[in-house]
């Protein structure tokens, strides 16, 4: 299926957007990509990194003060490792000023992890490079998700291979349907799974209990994707993408950035409902209100581009009470 795009979204920009990084249709091999100004900040690399990959757990005590985060007890060492990050060390592509320096995280199945931290700890910076973001560049350090070498991969086999993002500011675009976005980007995961695509009606079925979930206005699908939608709209649509495209690691950014306490309740419910015992959810907050309502596994302090200290719920709960200074220096 071809689709026609806006000029105003066909920039020369060096950032571009690349929709999830999915193909027009299945019978089609070229990525259905949108290029869009450099400040909208979505993701999309050229980067080739090296492999590199050692032992790593974080560790579940309540203070831990280590940055490597070391030794987590598991209940169930049955649970698949879904992503290991070793070492990570990353620079803002064009000044070369280190952002990351030192990143280490496992992260199982069935686990939600939250990163909190100060405003340039490097939290948003983070969730940028492990879905390949231009602005950023590897420098040491290897990203292993589901067994393989993640900083390998292109944005779109990263999105291919179950890697989710939802941005803080999701960006409209004009002339793309919000209905045909979400069937062509489910169809291009089944086709890279070897299924058969799903058409309008197959969809439409698939799509309906997903949207009630969300609590969704269905009209909001033959709008433009995220065009004139609220702030509380289009959170709730970047979690429907996430819902119909039932990725194995979702990496949600602020989600609860602009919302007030009604779409906020709303889009922790419908996140709560997409969390099974074979996928993982990667949190990024400011807030400890937002894990009022999606617990943790897992908090992870970051600061200065490292991951300082981690602990459970209760390490949240301390933040809000006596803040990050109090928390870094324990």
């Amino acid at each position: 299926m071809a689709l026609s795009l806006p000029s105003s979204l066909s920039s020369s920009s060096s950032s571009y957007l690349s929709l999830h990084s999915y193909r027009n249709s299945p019978s089609n091999s070229s990525i259905f990509t949108i290029s869009t100004p450099k400040s909208l900040h979505f993701t999309t690399s050229h980067s080739r990194f090296h492999r590199g990959r050692r032992s790593l757990r974080p560790d579940a005590s309540l203070a831990v003060d280590s940055p490597t985060a070391s030794g987590i007890n598991r209940s169930e060492e049955s649970r698949k490792l879904i992503l290991e990050v070793n070492d990570l060390t990353a620079v803002i592509s064009e000044s070369k000023q280190e952002i990351l320096r030192g990143i280490n995280l496992s992260i199982y199945e069935g686990e939600v992890h939250a990163v909190m931290g100060r405003n340039g700890s490097g939290k948003s910076t983070f969730s940028k490079v492990l879905v390949g973001h231009p602005d950023y560049e590897v420098t040491g350090g290897s990203v292993v998700f589901k067994g393989e070498n993640l900083l390998g991969m292109e944005p779109e086999e990263r999105a291919h291979a179950g890697l989710f993002m939802s941005f803080q500011s999701p960006v409209e675009i004009p002339g793309v349907s919000n209905m045909d976005f979400l069937r062509m980007a489910v169809n291009s995961r089944r086709a890279k799974s070897g299924l058969p695509e799903l058409g309008p009606i197959e969809f439409f079925g698939f799509l309906s209990p997903k949207l009630a979930a969300v609590n969704m206005n269905p009209s909001l699908l033959d709008r433009n994707v995220n065009e004139g939608f609220s702030g509380g709209e289009k959170k709730r649509n970047e979690i429907l993408q996430l819902a119909v495209l039932e990725a194995d690691l979702a990496i949600l950014d602020e989600i609860d950035s602009g919302l007030d306490v009604d779409a906020l309740q709303d889009v922790a419910k419908a996140v709560n409902g997409l969390l099974t015992p074979k996928n993982a959810i990667l949190m990024i907050t400011h807030y400890q209100r937002l894990l009022d309502y999606i617990k943790p596994t897992y908090v992870h302090i970051m600061e200065d581009g490292r991951i300082v200290r981690t602990g459970d719920f209760t390490l949240a709960k301390q933040l809000e009470k006596e803040g990050y200074k109090a928390v870094s220096a324990a």
